[in-house]
């Protein structure tokens, strides 16, 4: 008898499906490239000399500098900020520059302001009565940058433009490259109210005392940013899109009322004078406290000044080196903790500013966040550079700057708060936090593509926030997106879409990012392959400005892992995740040939006497059989003759004993090509885990099928068993499809419970 080999039943198997091939009418209409599979050549730009295939700056990479020399004063009983900067620019790129573009984000608030001219109208839910008068009843706010004058470093009047919220300036003479130029500028603008108008700055009013508390930041007109993906970046401030700056140092004095308190960017030269003995004291105390935090400026100190109104002035002399922006938090009101970090070999501060009002919330965990939050970024990404982060309590805030940032979370005025406020309070604290590293560091265009400092941002707040408590609701588990991902195609855009057209910001920018990233660290490339790449990215262009291609190409090429699909289907379509389960089919080994098998036989002229068949069990043809088969593998004489004259006895009793067969198919109604993950609980109870590429769908965007082989029967299949997939609809992710719950039943259910 001719041996039966794997080699004769895997011609078998090529003749049959070629066969099949044949029988089916072929496609005669050409078409483009529409595997999504395809490379990303055509999305991402063109590798060269700035930067390389790979992801990393290449050899001609470049970067512009801005270094700024400031004296602002705050006046705090009119809330107006008067300025006077001089900044010296350097221009490091091969380019000739006839003139400079400067960002003044103040002017969209200003009364002239287009930007509530590009927002269709229409009524709020309600109005509080401060909201309906500034919106009804009184005149514009006079906000906007009011421009004394723009000199050269020799004091004569420069030729400059404004639009919008741009101002060109028109050198006297081009800027060759490698070369440095120095210009002054004086203005002034009205501190707008955040409360009221929801600004990333201001000043929040306090009707019990009278106080303001400030935090005040794009106060001061910054150089855009010229490079070599964009040239001038010179978008408009409409008001989503954030801010896109030059890596600069800092010398900045600070006027205020000589009882207030301040924080911001950089290194406080004459903190020592600005504090009280005591408070000094105190801070010195903190630089050593590794445990908790040391009340610096105490709620009774706080309360204190409240009431004093000083009409005396006082300056804090800041200096800050390789930052990119420049904020500052000021007032009376506030109280001040801090705690020492171990960040490798330094000690980094976490602090604090809040007024009473945020207590004790406040008190009790902020500052802990802010150590928890520098600790876990650090060990994922690179340690953080700077000597400080500060948490700033404002009301419905949420921003970032460089070492500083605003964060919302407020009790109830009894001192009380539900979870939720607390949960919200430490979320947006680690969010916020955390930008110091995307994009404070990693200096990403906001104003172009949200996602990369937001999603990037929010995937790893996840990290910190579990390991501040591992249940912690973030939001960017998958489970949390598939509503947004199966909703209204129409408010839905792209995450590779510009800030300013993005539908449902919170869940584009924020949500979907971060749960893609999630699941290609928990599901695709594993903990390890992904903290390399991702760590990559972050070493690589630390204090540079990564594009979307440069971070696309390093999570690649740091895990020699080809993710262009991924890449294509999250961020450059609004596709969505549905992987069903169509059928399963249980087949039978036979010695019977199916028709199928006469047919490729009949044309190849095969011999099927030394073959056995897969016979699925449910087919017309051979049902009067099935009830005769008791073991499915047994008195299989041919099978059996092969193993004997092929194994020994020992090398037979390790053979997996294949009794059982299933043809698994599984469909695919969503756009997005994802693994299919199986869950097979067998009739003992034991389960295993079945993992499949997307590479699995590349022939195939409709439906593929699976065989599997066991020792023992299936009971049940479970797709996307840890809801990993962001699998918008888990009705078809069952076998045997689960029996859709009743009205009744749910109802008799919620009487019970």
């Amino acid at each position: 008898m001719k041996k039966l080999t794997f080699l004769t039943m895997s011609v078998l198997l090529f003749l049959t499906t070629a066969l099949l091939a044949q029988e089916q009418k072929p496609e005669k209409k050409g078409h483009y490239n529409t595997s999504k599979f395809r490379q990303l050549y055509e999305e991402l730009p063109t590798p060269n000399m700035f930067r390389t295939a790979s992801g990393a700056p290449g050899p001609a990479y470049y970067q512009q500098q801005a270094d700024y020399k400031m004296d602002i004063v705050l006046d705090d009983k009119n809330q107006k900020l008067f300025g006077e900067e001089t900044v010296t620019y350097t221009n490091n790129s091969p380019d000739e520059l006839t003139y400079l573009w400067v960002q003044l984000d103040q002017n969209k608030r200003a009364s002239n302001s287009k930007t509530p001219d590009i927002e269709s109208g229409n009524t709020s839910f309600g109005y509080d009565a401060k909201k309906y008068v500034a919106n009804f009843m009184g005149k514009p706010f006079q906000g906007g940058f009011n421009i004394d004058y723009v000199k050269d470093s020799n004091g004569k009047d420069l030729k400059y433009t404004i639009n919008q919220t741009m101002m060109r300036i028109d050198l006297p003479l081009p800027m060759q490259a490698k070369s440095t130029y120095t210009f002054k500028i004086k203005w002034w603008y009205n501190i707008n109210n955040h409360v009221t108008d929801r600004a990333r700055s201001g000043y929040e009013h306090f009707d019990a005392d009278g106080n303001n508390a400030y935090i005040i930041a794009q106060f001061y007109p910054r150089m855009a940013v010229y490079n070599d993906v964009e040239g001038w970046q010179n978008m408009q401030f409409w008001g989503s899109g954030e801010f896109t700056l030059e890596f600069g140092n800092y010398e900045v004095n600070i006027t205020t009322p000589a009882d207030h308190i301040l924080e911001g960017t950089g290194f406080i030269l004459n903190q020592a004078d600005m504090l009280t003995n005591k408070q000094w004291k105190r801070y010195q105390e903190a630089l050593k406290s590794y445990d908790k935090p040391v009340v610096i400026v105490t709620q009774e100190e706080a309360e204190k000044a409240e009431k004093g109104f000083s009409n005396k002035t006082k300056t804090w002399k800041m200096k800050a080196e390789n930052v990119r922006d420049f904020a500052f938090a000021s007032s009376r009101k506030y109280l001040y903790d801090a705690m020492a970090v171990k960040i490798g070999n330094r000690t980094v501060m976490a602090e604090s500013l809040y007024p009473k009002e945020g207590n004790p919330l406040w008190g009790d965990y902020s500052t802990k966040v802010v150590a928890n939050t520098l600790e876990t970024y650090s060990a994922h990404l690179f340690d953080y550079p700077y000597h400080k982060a500060i948490s700033v309590h404002a009301l419905q805030q949420g921003m970032e700057y460089p070492m500083i940032c605003w964060n919302g979370g407020r009790p109830k005025p009894d001192g009380t708060y539900t979870e939720r406020v607390k949960n919200g309070m430490i979320g947006v604290i680690t969010h916020e936090v955390g930008h110091n590293w995307f994009p404070m560091i990693i200096n990403s265009d906001e104003r172009q593509w949200t996602w990369m400092d937001e999603g990037l941002n929010s995937f790893t707040e996840m990290l910190a926030e579990e390991r501040f408590d591992k249940d912690f609701p973030s939001r960017g588990f998958p489970k949390n997106i598939t509503a947004y991902m199966n909703g209204d195609q129409s408010k839905i855009s792209p995450t590779m879409s510009n800030s300013e057209n993005v539908f449902q910001f919170g869940n584009n920018a924020y949500a979907k990012p971060a749960a893609s990233l999630y699941i290609l660290r928990e599901l695709i490339l594993g903990h390890d392959l992904f903290d390399k790449a991702f760590k990559t990215y972050a070493e690589r262009w630390k204090f540079k400005h990564p594009s979307p291609a440069d971070f696309f190409r390093t999570m690649e090429d740091a895990s020699a892992t080809d993710l262009d699909w991924f890449w294509r289907g999250w961020y450059y379509t609004t596709d969505f995740n549905d992987i069903g389960i169509k059928s399963v089919s249980k087949y039978v080994v036979s010695t019977t040939p199916t028709k199928q098998a006469k047919m490729v036989a009949e044309r190849y002229g095969l011999d099927l006497a030394n073959y056995v068949f897969l016979v699925d069990t449910d087919s017309d043809e051979y049902k009067p059989e099935m009830d005769k088969i008791k073991e499915p593998t047994k008195d299989l004489k041919i099978l059996d003759d092969y193993l004997t004259q092929n194994f020994t006895k020992e090398e037979r009793a390790t053979l997996k004993n294949s009794k059982y067969f299933y043809k698994v198919t599984f469909n695919k109604p969503g756009g997005l090509v994802m693994p299919i993950v199986a869950r097979i609980t067998y009739e003992d109870g034991s389960v295993d885990d079945k993992y499949y590429p997307a590479l699995i769908w590349r022939f195939n965007d409709d439906e593929v099928s699976k065989l599997i082989t066991s020792d023992k029967a299936i009971k049940s299949i479970e797709l996307d068993p840890n809801l990993l997939t962001a699998d918008v609809n888990l009705e078809n992710n069952s076998w045997p499809m689960k029996k859709e719950e009743s009205k009744f039943d749910k109802f008799k259910k919620k009487v019970e419970n």
